[in-house]
């Protein structure tokens, strides 16, 4: 038995074969993988969310972590547009090219075609793109080798909390054991993905640093409007007693005055009244504080999405509309492509190399919606280009149109034949048979005998109709008998090449052929000796009018 070849990740780690299908990154209550996560965002303020930020960019990432999980959780708004773009990208259908069309290569793709056929693939795409958020995020392959074979099983989400990156670059990241120690990640098990917003460290090219700012002005905003509301929300509302009230009276009043909010009840002596004072010009106020937190809404939309229209409903024109949509589309294509490529490189090579050790070429995901195309173009364009001599895969047009490949025993639809076969000669009024009609017209001639189709022929022939006749009917007829014989021959040369030719393509090249070879001198002297008789006949004509 062959040894197996040592196999390498993309940090040129060996591959151990016999760890990859147990969990080494599970959760853990009571040990360094705790669920449990802290809150930073209570009470926060500039001073402490910079300093969070600082910890991350020198290697601590958890408390930015727990903070981009706050703001995921207290933030309708940061959590509605970030799953906008994580769900449009999972649930986009994913296609698998082959690296060529031999045997083998098409086996090891449409082996990953039916491990993409599962029902939990667009949840466990959407825990992958949680590096949008974040900056990068980490999912466990659960292999499964119980067939004999190599498989993903699941794949599984982890805590980022549960990883660092290497002290002395910032960039290779690193896995929390058991004992806290920070140790290399087991080669082919794991799935690192970083969807950048902006370029440098995985630790600072997350959308939630963005976020964070723009969340913790908000909650101020919403702070100071929550206590704008409650202070000219209502009417004030004054307790007035009259003389010689005791110190008992007045707190009866003050409670019924404090309590009356809520009771919408109260019960005072005759002698004290309770009066209602409406605050004057609170609305310009009340407003500023809601066009301050849209005003933070849209700045986020414009992080994440790229635009606004399709989450603040922010009304303009068609144009705008669609340039706005366009963004949003753009973005989208560049996370699909990010994630097809994330995938390939630690899960289809690594999936590959298992089962059948390192290769030369590797099957392709690819992850995008199909561009729309103009069919009824591409079919007028077939019609004219085809018969011409373009060669167009039928399987490529069959794909555009979505035509399945037909079935052994299905019907096939197909352009209709004509008729080839020639027609049955008629006969005529003497009992004489005659040549059918032929499919095309010839002006100056009929068809030889040979080929079975003649044109109708004339009642006399030429030279029984140039005696008797008026001058210019006599050079008529005597033009065509002078040129049929050339167009004759001519024409069954035609003839020939249409009997013969199998396709257009080959009737063109008999054309090309033969017409520098066509002797056309023959026709050229019959017309030119009936231009010579023309001019004669109409000078005798003339003089024969004048005189």
């Amino acid at each position: 038995m062959a040894n197996k070849p040592v196999l390498l990740d993309r940090w040129g780690q060996p591959v151990k074969r016999a760890a990859l299908t147990e969990e080494v990154a599970a959760a853990t209550l009571g040990g360094v993988r705790s669920p449990l996560s802290g809150h930073p965002g209570d009470g926060l303020n500039p001073i402490r969310l910079a300093n969070i930020l600082r910890e991350a960019d020198q290697g601590d990432p958890v408390r930015y972590l727990e903070l981009a999980e706050v703001i995921e959780e207290r933030d309708p708004h940061y959590l509605g547009v970030l799953g906008t773009r994580r769900r449009s990208v999972s649930q986009i259908e994913i296609t698998v090219e082959a690296a060529s069309d031999e045997a083998f290569d098409v086996e090891l793709a449409n082996m990953v075609r039916q491990w993409l056929d599962r029902d939990e693939l667009s949840d466990e795409l959407f825990d992958i793109l949680d590096s949008i958020g974040k900056g990068y995020s980490f999912t466990e392959i659960i292999w499964d080798t119980s067939e004999g074979q190599w498989q993903p099983e699941r794949l599984e989400w982890r805590d980022p909390r549960w990883f660092r990156f290497d002290r002395v670059n910032l960039a290779t990241p690193m896995k929390l054991d058991d004992h806290g120690q920070e140790v290399p990640l087991e080669g082919f098990k794991f799935i690192y993905a970083n969807v950048k917003a902006k370029s440098g460290l995985a630790l600072r090219s997350g959308l939630a640093r963005v976020a964070m700012w723009g969340w913790m002005f908000k909650a101020f905003t919403q702070r100071d409007w929550a206590i704008f509301s409650q202070t000219y929300g209502q009417p004030l509302r004054l307790g007035k007693w009259g003389a010689g009230a005791s110190e008992a009276d007045k707190n009866t009043l003050f409670d019924a005055v404090a309590n009356i909010a809520g009771d919408c009840a109260a019960i005072i002596p005759e002698s004290m009244s309770i009066d209602f004072v409406e605050t004057s010009n609170v609305g310009a106020s009340a407003d500023l504080y809601e066009k301050r937190a849209d005003w933070l809404d849209k700045q986020i939309s414009k992080a994440v999405l790229g635009q606004t229209a399709t989450t603040d409903a922010v009304t303009g024109g068609l144009g705008s509309g669609k340039e706005h949509r366009q963004v949003q589309e753009d973005i989208e294509r560049a996370d699909a492509n990010a994630l097809a490529a994330i995938l390939n490189r630690d899960l289809i090579r690594p999936w590959i190399q298992l089962e059948h050790g390192p290769q030369k070429r590797y099957p392709r995901l690819k992850i995008g919606r199909p561009e729309p195309e103009d069919l009824k173009q591409i079919a007028d364009a077939l019609g004219v280009l085809v018969p011409i001599g373009l060669e167009v895969s039928e399987s490529e047009i069959r794909a555009k149109f979505g035509f399945a490949d037909p079935k052994p025993g299905d019907r096939i639809l197909m352009a209709s034949k004509p008729d080839i076969t020639p027609p049955a000669p008629t006969v005529g009024a003497a009992g004489t048979e005659t040549a059918p009609q032929s499919e095309f017209e010839y002006r100056l001639n009929t068809l030889p005998p040979r080929s079975g189709v003649l044109a109708p022929q004339a009642e006399q022939s030429p030279s029984e109709a140039i005696s008797g006749a008026e001058p210019v009917d006599a050079l008529t007829a005597q033009l065509q008998e002078a040129a049929q014989p050339a167009v004759l021959e001519m024409i069954a040369q035609v003839e020939i090449m249409l009997e013969n030719a199998g396709s257009i393509e080959e009737l063109r090249e008999m054309f090309f052929a033969a017409y520098p070879d066509l002797d056309a001198s023959a026709l050229g002297n019959a017309i030119a000796d009936a231009m010579v008789a023309a001019d004669a006949g109409g000078r005798a004509l003339a003089e024969t009018t004048s005189g």
